[in-house]
Order: structure tokens, then sequence, then C-alpha cells
């Protein structure tokens, strides 16, 4: 899965309701474009470049898996809709809000439509103060200075004022903060390692994967199943365990907790669908055995896909070794963990149904399964 973009954006506003301006642009980049990682202080500044009322401005981080050009198309719309209207009139103006990419990490873009950097912002006091706020290090990928220097440098001479009142993060309606592991598990091509991978990134948790495209007989078992389907649960079963063993004992004081795209009962869930009478009863004795000492998720977290939404996944992320799997082999799959779950005394079990939903490309179905995840 591609990383995202770190983007410092720039907001102003002095038409209107200018503080509830600024929160109601801070709020829809949550919802269409990214993660908002921070806010800076909000300045009351004068007028640049035309008489006019006071401006109120601030900066933001923003983790986003768009390109810049579709960064500044969502920016774009979000100013229409809360009631900019451009002109064809050189110069400056008063407008409800004004967004502006001033960085796209160390990218530098010149295109008709799109200048990155902002091309006047080491000129701008009201856009470099906020952004010294946050960004005081990062470096102008053109100019060679940090934000700070540039600041120190800067030859606007306008008085910038904080207001008392702080800009809402959207971001940190979502509290992870209950949990020190979460396990996220669902059928093959559910999306759980995409699900689990953003979480970790949004929310600073310690990411665990499966290893499992380093199982030598995961190939040879979708090629013959009844004669590799025991060593493939058995070698699953062992690397599962040591995995999480190792990862769960490892503390990272740096992350906030810890996000798993697998947890060890899903070796029982598929052996029972893959193994056979004496080997499953053998498999399923060892299982026991070291499963009561492996420590348990605050919360499961089980996606439940249809199979057809499940194929769909499986053909578009091309593991040659998956394209033959059968519907009812994932069939299978789907009720052996449904009927397991819907047994279980002692996990924190939650089920989300995302048949319909497409929480990789949409960031408004992203944002619901984490409400679903964190509901109580």
């Amino acid at each position: 899965m591609i990383k995202p973009t770190i983007y410092h954006i720039a907001l102003g506003s002095n038409k209107g309701d200018k503080f509830k301006n600024l929160q109601k642009a801070v709020d829809a980049i949550h919802q269409r474009i990214g993660n908002i990682k921070l806010i800076s202080k909000v300045y009351q500044s004068p007028a640049f470049g035309f008489e006019g009322d006071d401006f109120l401005n601030c900066c933001l981080v923003l983790d986003s898996y768009l390109k810049p050009q579709k960064v500044l198309e969502h920016l774009l719309h979000i100013e229409t809709e809360l009631g900019r209207t451009r002109t064809q009139t050189e110069g400056y103006e008063a407008r409800t809000i004004d967004l502006d990419i001033v960085f796209a990490e160390d990218a530098i873009i010149n295109t008709k439509t799109l200048k990155v950097p902002h091309p006047e912002m080491q000129k701008r006091k009201f856009v470099l103060l906020p952004l010294n706020d946050i960004a005081s290090k990062v470096i102008h990928p053109k100019l060679g200075k940090t934000v700070s220097e540039l600041l120190e440098a800067c030859e606007d001479k306008s008085v910038l004022e904080p207001i008392n009142i702080w800009l809402k993060n959207p971001s940190k309606q979502f509290n992870f903060s209950k949990y020190n592991y979460i396990a996220i598990e669902g059928n093959i091509g559910a999306g759980k390692t995409s699900l689990a991978t953003k979480i970790a990134q949004d929310f600073n948790a310690k990411l665990i994967l499966e290893r499992f495209a380093d199982n030598p007989f995961l190939p040879k078992f979708y090629e013959d199943a009844n004669r590799y389907a025991f060593p493939l649960e058995m070698s699953f079963l062992a690397d599962r365990y040591q995995q999480i063993s190792d990862d769960l004992s490892q503390l990272d004081l740096f992350k906030d907790f810890i996000v798993s795209d697998y947890y060890v009962i899903k070796s029982l869930i598929f052996s029972k669908v893959t193994l056979k009478g004496d080997e499953f009863n053998l498999y399923r004795k060892l299982f026991n055995l070291m499963y009561k000492d492996i420590k348990k998720p605050e919360l499961y977290v089980y996606l439940y896909q249809n199979t057809e939404r499940l194929q769909e996944n499986i053909k578009k992320r091309g593991r040659e070794y998956e394209q033959n799997i059968e519907d009812n082999y994932l069939e299978n799959i789907n009720a052996g963990y449904l009927e397991f779950l819907k047994a279980q005394t002692d996990l924190n079990v939650k089920i989300i149904d995302i048949s319909d939903r497409d929480f990789v490309d949409n960031r408004v179905d992203y944002l619901w399964v984490l409400r679903e995840v964190l509901k109580g």
C-alpha cells in the first residue's frame, strides 16, 4: 500500500463568521482529503495587498493519499461550497475562505493551475507565522531554508495577533486510547491489511502484519489443497505464534497502541475448512496448547465482505496463486469465522459488514468504518 503525502495547507478568511468559516473548511478537508495531524494557532492579521477587514489565518498538516492536483480540486470545491466567488480581476480581494497548498513534502510543481511550494509564501507573514507553529523545521525545497529561517528573514512588517480560540481537529473524534491492542481480521481479500495500515498511519499505532508472503506452502496449497493443507496450516500456526509473541512483547514507547491484520485464531478457522478428521483434531490440540499463552486483543474486528466483492478484490490485487480460489472456499471461510466468533465469550468481538463500502479509495467509507470500530 502506498504511503500518504504530507501536505501543509494555509487557510484564511475575512468575510462573514471568519472563525466558523475556518472550522467548516477544516472539517471538510478532514472529510474529503485526508487525516489532519496538526492545526496551528489562529492569527488575526491585516488584509494583505488591499483595503479590507482583518483576516483570520492558520495552517494545518495533512496526510493524504491523493495526488496534489486532486487535493487542489477538493480545496477549490470546498471554497466554492463555503461561499467564495472567484473574480477575473487581478490582485487581492476579500473572501469567505482561502485554501492554498503551501508544501507537498519536497515536491516542486509548476503547472498552469498549481504551483508548489506556494510561490509567495516566503513573503507573507500571515502564512509563515502559523506555519512556524507546526512546521518550523520543514525545509523549503527550492529555497533550501527552514520555515523558521524564512520567518526570521521575512520583510513583511504586518502585526499578527493570536486569538484565544483554537480550531477543533476532527481527527480527535476517533479515540483509540482505551485500547492497547486491536486485531483486524477478515476473509481473503476483505481489506484487513489495508485498514490496519491506514489506522496505524493515522493514529500512531505499531503495525503488525502477517508474513503470509514468506510461506513456501501457500502457492502449493492452491495447486493441490489435499496434499499441502496440513503442512500449510502447521507452518502458519508456528509462524503466527512466534511472530505475534515477539511483536507483542516488544514495547514501542513512541506508539500509542498496537494494530494487527491477523490474530492466531485465524489458524483454527482456516484449518477447520482445509483439514479433515484426525488431522484437524490433532491440529486443534496443538492450537489450544499455544493459544492459552497468547495475549488477547482488547478489540477484535471482523470485516465481513460478500463473496462477489472478495473475488473482485482478489483479482484486483493480482497475486497469481490466488486467482483460482473458488467461491465455495471463501464462503466456507466466512461461515467458519462467523460461527466461531458468535460463540466467543473471551474476546470483545465487533463484526462490520463492509460489502457496500470501499474504505481504500473512498474516504467517506473509511471514516464510516472508523466510527463502526469505535462505536460503544
